[in-house]
């Protein structure tokens, strides 16, 4: 493909010009960033990266600055599907990085808009803030829809913890229930649950993986068997059964993202266990497990809009550290 010329000292080239050993060092810098941002150890996400870099397999671009790799971006396909997975740029010498990322994201969007069997284009790009790329995500083909990163400092939360004993009855909801800790064997009753518990939310506008078991239980994968969302925790998920049935009813689910910082990446309760507290008291059971394990804090996700569990969250002491955007390419107004 040939150099997308966009200001006078910088242009845009096809990703698959290079190696993975060219563009280590900009992603050593941007692990850097979602350290010092996010708290979050990027380094295994990155060394990922590098290998599916080093196969020039990946669709996107890299940004030149005076022949200086200063950025790049990637997507990649699912179906009629395709995920913006990321947009970085740093040390232009003429620009700021969020319009070295703009310079980024105008011809890979242009490219997927015209991109043959893609239908839908998503993309989360959590390094930067809320409306940063209004101007590139505009227009009624697109939807933004603002997300909260949220922080809670586990040590601070100590007094308000239950004990050991009571956290593991769920502070005594009900002696019908059950905890247990994940095990490879709830894979199916898990993507069960997440797919039945995002029916007409407004998560499944942003993320189709949540509209079909089939989504879901890819969406599951990826969190468990992938360093995306941080290197999953089996020994801080839990899962809530009733115990008559075994039927699941709800669930938390806890990667690490630091020495000593977690991410919870999926709480759901089943639609007709809720207003029990049950939602609270997995997110306890979760901190008591953490906080022994010498974890300092918890992060997590939510939708703006998703309000009761913005408010659960903000109850239970998480704090807003980050605001940032969804974006999703609507099929009915993809250009031609």
């Amino acid at each position: 493909m040939a150099s997308v010329p966009v200001a006078s000292e910088i242009e845009v080239l096809d990703l698959r010009n290079f190696s993975a050993r060219q563009l280590r060092p900009l992603l050593e810098r941007e692990a850097g960033v979602w350290r010092e941002r996010l708290r979050w150890d990027y380094r295994s996400s990155t060394e990922l990266l590098l290998q599916y870099l080093e196969s020039r397999i990946l669709t996107g671009f890299v940004a030149l600055d005076r022949g200086r790799v200063c950025g790049y971006t990637f997507c990649v396909y699912e179906g009629i599907k395709a995920v913006i997975g990321d947009a970085f740029a740093t040390g232009h010498k003429t620009m700021s990085d969020a319009d070295a990322t703009r310079a980024l994201l105008a011809p890979m969007l242009e490219l997927l808009g015209h991109t043959p069997g893609v239908d839908r284009v998503e993309s989360q790009l959590l390094l930067y803030g809320a409306g940063e790329f209004t101007d590139l995500f505009a227009g009624p083909e697109f939807t933004v829809y603002p997300r909260l990163f949220l922080e809670c400092n586990v040590g601070g939360q100590r007094d308000l913890l239950p004990a050991a004993a009571e956290a593991a009855d769920l502070s005594g909801v009900g002696p019908e229930l059950a905890l247990a800790l994940w095990t490879p064997e709830d894979y199916q009753a898990a993507a069960e649950l997440i797919h039945a518990c995002y029916v007409g939310h407004t998560d499944a506008l942003i993320n189709d993986q949540y509209r079909s078991l089939h989504g879901s239980l890819r969406f599951l994968h990826n969190i468990v068997r992938f360093p995306g969302c941080g290197i999953f925790e089996p020994g801080f998920s839990w899962m809530l059964r009733e115990r008559r049935s075994g039927a699941l009813v709800g669930m938390v689910l806890c990667s690490r993202v630091g020495a000593n910082v977690a991410h919870i990446t999926q709480l759901c309760i089943a639609q007709a266990y809720r207003g029990r507290g049950l939602g609270r008291g997995l997110l306890e059971r979760s901190a008591k497990s953490l906080l022994g394990a010498g974890f300092e804090a918890i992060t997590l996700t939510v939708t703006e809009d998703n309000v009761q569990a913005v408010r659960l969250y903000e109850r239970f002491g998480f704090t807003l550290r980050h605001r940032f955007d969804a974006m999703v390419l609507d099929t009915q107004f993809k250009r031609q």
